[in-house]
């Protein structure tokens, strides 16, 4: 199991919520009168008070998505972060849709100790035809200085429909191969929409020694099987008011499903 991915989070199936930051700058969803700090700080305070493993922030509002990220989008991204700092008790990461290079920069630059994105592949997208270098980001990462930084490989994109032939387990056995992923990550076809459990299941069996989170879709009435399996999860539309992506996190909603993790867990 990858040293930086035990380093910030251990063997005991790390369970990562997700903070949503509201639509940026430079996007079109963007309202200036929104407090993009006070929501984040809201959803970040009811993540830990549900004993959370970690969090990750990330730009969910920021639709249309697209592979170069907006410069205001990304230097909102790491302002809010860092007017967050002194709130924030567990390991955090970053992504920002769907740009490897802004996710690292943004990671380095505000102390994450792990960053997801899409790394390796090549994609049919409703952004268009989707092919990120894995190469360029790390190097960049450890250009930056931030060689203990995670980098978590999404290997199956949202959105999207992989160009590579080969089945998801082939893909995601090459990726750990020739890109040392920290942890490499199984998804559905959108946000909020659970990864198949044959999916995990077979990338699992192919990746014995390389952690294997499910990525999406995760709910309070699963995570018992998906944690059987996967050795975590990331989560964030489950825990929202009314399980709404695009609402707040309700912290009864949080709190109910780390209860349920802590069972699985024993």
């Amino acid at each position: 199991m990858s040293e930086r991915f035990n380093a910030i989070f251990g063997s005991d199936k790390p369970v990562i919520g997700m903070v949503h930051l509201g639509a940026l700058p430079g996007s079109p969803l963007h309202d200036p009168g929104v407090d993009l700090v006070a929501a984040a700080r809201a959803d970040l305070q009811a993540l830990q008070a549900a004993d959370f493993d970690a969090v990750m922030f990330g730009n969910e509002n920021d639709r249309p998505y697209e592979f170069t990220v907006d410069t205001a989008s990304t230097a909102m991204m790491a302002y809010v972060i860092g007017q967050l700092r002194g709130d924030i008790t567990i390991p955090f990461g970053v992504n920002m849709l769907w740009d490897p290079m802004a996710s690292v920069a943004v990671g380095a630059a505000t102390g994450a100790r792990f960053v997801r994105e899409i790394f390796t592949g090549t994609y049919a997208s409703d952004m268009g035809v989707w092919a990120p270098d894995a190469g360029k980001a790390m190097r960049y990462r450890d250009r930056l200085g931030r060689s203990d930084m995670a980098m978590l490989y999404n290997v199956s994109a949202e959105f999207a429909h992989s160009l590579d032939a080969r089945p998801l387990p082939d893909r995601a056995r090459s990726a750990v191969f020739s890109s040392i992923p920290d942890a490499v990550l199984v998804s559905g076809q959108i946000t909020g929409e659970a990864a198949a459990m044959s999916d995990l299941e077979a990338v699992k069996a192919v990746l014995p020694e390389t952690p294997v989170l499910a990525n999406t879709g995760v709910k309070h009435e699963t995570v018992a099987d998906v944690l059987r399996v996967a050795d975590g999860c990331i989560v964030g539309s489950s825990l929202k008011v009314d399980g709404d992506t695009w609402k707040a996190v309700d912290p009864d909603r949080a709190a109910d499903f780390m209860a349920r993790v802590r069972a699985a867990r024993a």
